[in-house]
């Protein structure tokens, strides 16, 4: 562990040369440095991925109000109004003395252009969030504390409740806004399929197939023949009879379980039983298929394309006309009690999605859940769209209460105009922010305020990071430093954030993660964006060849190829050819997999070995 505190801490230094060399600042004292070694030497890791993305958000804070007051950065010391730490930036930007931010004409009078204090506000961010999203288990501590407000919030919904004119109102909205996009449900049209995440039975590729469980509450909506099976499969068959269909009160609850997201908390998802999981995919692709087309909701509920929101922060940054709004445990806090509301003029499609909606969880520990109060976890194939069409509701029916404006199709149509969500993050014009953000409360949402801008030039959006209609989005170190070839993930995450950092203009950085790669796999050629080997990117157009292919008429060169881990599995019987057939639609899809011995092994979910190959060149 001390050697990868001393690497990144070392990784930190680097960054830190570059931003300021980026963003000619002064820092010929070194006493950032200085605080960078001493405080990582007296904290640790929790420095980088804890302390510094806090000075990051508190920067945000002042940014979007113009000011640093008292509150902001009470972990550093400070010189005059502003942080002595990062000083030789934050200084360019804010008053010393007063601690307000320059307006352009100050910026202009101490030589300061609006590209250059985009560059300023990148630099700073850079230096604090790039160890934000490293991969490093929590503390114990962390991560039962992250359990015990997933049941807290269970718990707050259990005792969730509106007036009934508020409950009315969200009805009324609901059924103007979705009523026409789900008018041509029909359970025929949804395709199940297996999605690629673990299950809570932890069975895993091929061995999805083969089916021990199904529950009694899907075979009214989705019997196991014809969906888990194909039509005409015996039944006498081997496969049916080795089928055990499981009541309610039988079934197996939703695995709980921590995933690293930051070092401060865990990502809290539930594991789906593998039939629930099966069946949720296909309602899932139907749902955002039409949600990505109906009238009302194209290009304003999307789930394929962030391209959207993303223009939407980049611009507002600029010109202020829109808000960026991000929600706290999103997920967690939808009340089934309000999605029954939302789809009550079409049973059908309500009681097909809760036919395949776990009711109870278990934790860790042991610990049951049951009923569930909430709608679904992350980690349901329906908890996605099924969220981004509970905060459109809202967001239209703040901006209808907002307008004074009757509840009609019509109204909902044109207010919607302006209401965009991708999952849970939200863009709404800013005139109307405290509006909606009170709604969005109103329903449970929990705001995170941390991440919610509409005032000032600063805007985070899907991804997108926008200063004064700039970029400013940090690249992030995904893991910790790669040891040895056993470790094929770091390898990899290394050199692309290599790459992404030689792009960004930080050249010291590049060099810095390219030779602890090289260290490891030896020299790294040179290769194209659209290379499946790993290699080093050029603005100069360098390209490395060390062959030419006559039989496929091409340069190439040999790289290391991240290549998928395969397991047996062989399938055979109406198993085999449930999975042909659904291989069969997936070759539609130009990603889909297309390994000719699909039924005699399966390739392991995020696990890849590095193998040195020819590959083209460019």
């Amino acid at each position: 562990m001390k050697s990868n505190v001393s690497d990144l801490m070392e990784l930190a230094q680097v960054i830190y040369i570059d931003a300021c060399a980026k963003c000619t600042a002064d820092v010929s004292d070194l006493r950032d440095l200085k605080t960078i070694r001493s405080r990582v030497k007296k904290e640790g890791l929790s420095f980088l991925t804890i302390t510094l993305p806090q000075f990051s958000r508190d920067f945000e804070r002042a940014l979007e109000f113009g000011a640093i007051d008292s509150s902001l950065f009470r972990s550093f010391r400070k010189n005059g109004a502003i942080p002595a730490f990062l000083q030789g930036m934050t200084s360019q930007l804010f008053d010393m003395e007063t601690g307000r931010i320059f307006n352009d004409k100050q910026l202009l009078s101490i030589g300061v252009t609006t590209s250059e204090s985009s560059t300023l506000v990148e630099s700073v961010r850079q230096v604090c969030l790039a160890f934000k999203k490293i991969e490093v288990a929590c503390t114990p501590k962390r991560v039962h504390a992250s359990l015990d407000s997933f049941i807290e919030i269970e718990h707050a919904l259990s005792m969730f409740s509106l007036p009934e004119e508020d409950t009315l109102l969200f009805q009324q909205v609901s059924f103007m806004v979705w009523s026409r996009c789900l008018v041509n449900f029909n359970l025929d049209s949804c395709v199940p399929k297996h999605g690629p995440g673990a299950t809570a039975e932890r069975v895993s590729g091929n061995q999805k197939y083969l089916w021990r469980y199904w529950h009694d509450r899907l075979e009214s909506y989705f019997p196991l023949v014809d969906n888990g099976y194909p039509l005409g499969t015996p039944i006498d068959s081997e496969e049916l009879k080795n089928v055990t269909i499981v009541s309610h009160d039988q079934e197996q609850p939703v695995r709980v379980v921590p995933v690293p997201k930051t070092l401060k908390a865990p990502r809290i998802i539930a594991i789906e039983p593998c039939c629930m999981q099966y069946i949720q995919h296909g309602v899932m692709d139907w749902l955002c298929s039409r949600l990505e087309t109906s009238l009302i909701s194209a290009g304003h509920v999307n789930f394929t394309d962030q391209s959207i929101n993303q223009k939407l922060a980049m611009n507002s940054s600029n010109d202020g006309q829109f808000a960026t709004i991000d929600l706290s445990d999103a997920s967690d806090r939808v009340p089934l009690s309000l999605v029954r509301k939302m789809f009550h003029f079409n049973l059908d499609f309500l009681e097909a999605i809760e036919a395949c909606r776990s009711t109870r969880a278990k934790l860790p520990d042991g610990r049951l859940i049951d009923p569930l109060a909430k709608f679904a976890s992350m980690g349901s194939a329906l908890c996605f769209p099924i969220e981004a069409m509970y905060f459109y509701t809202i967001c239209v029916m703040a901006l209808l209460k907002e307008q004074n404006l009757p509840v009609s199709y019509v109204n909902c149509y044109n207010v919607s105009r302006n209401v965009y969500v991708f999952g849970d993050d939200i863009v709404i014009p800013s005139t109307s922010a405290v509006y909606v953000l009170d709604y969005l409360r109103k329903y449970n949402c929990k705001v995170n305020d941390a991440k919610t801008f509409w005032i000032g030039k600063f805007r985070e959006s899907c991804g997108v990071d926008a200063y004064s209609g700039c970029g400013v989005t940090p690249t992030y170190v995904g893991t910790l430093c790669p040891e040895n070839m056993r470790q094929p993930d770091r390898l990899i995450s290394w050199m692309k954030t290599s790459n992404l950092f030689y792009k960004q203009g930080y050249w010291r950085t590049s060099q810095f993660l390219l030779k602890k790669v090289e260290r490891i796999l030896g020299h790294m050629p040179y290769v194209s964006d659209k290379s499946e080997g790993l290699g080093r990117t050029s603005f100069l157009g360098y390209r490395s060849i060390g062959r030419w292919n006559g039989h496929l008429h091409r340069f190439e060169v040999k790289a290391w190829v991240p290549s998928p881990v395969y397991r047996k599995g062989r399938l055979v019987g109406y198993a085999a050819l449930s999975a042909s057939l659904k291989r069969l639609g997936g070759l539609r899809n130009p990603l889909a997999q297309r390994d000719p011995l699909h039924l005699e092994r399966f390739a392991l979910h995020g696990a890849v070995v590095l193998k040195r190959r020819w590959v083209p060149s460019h």
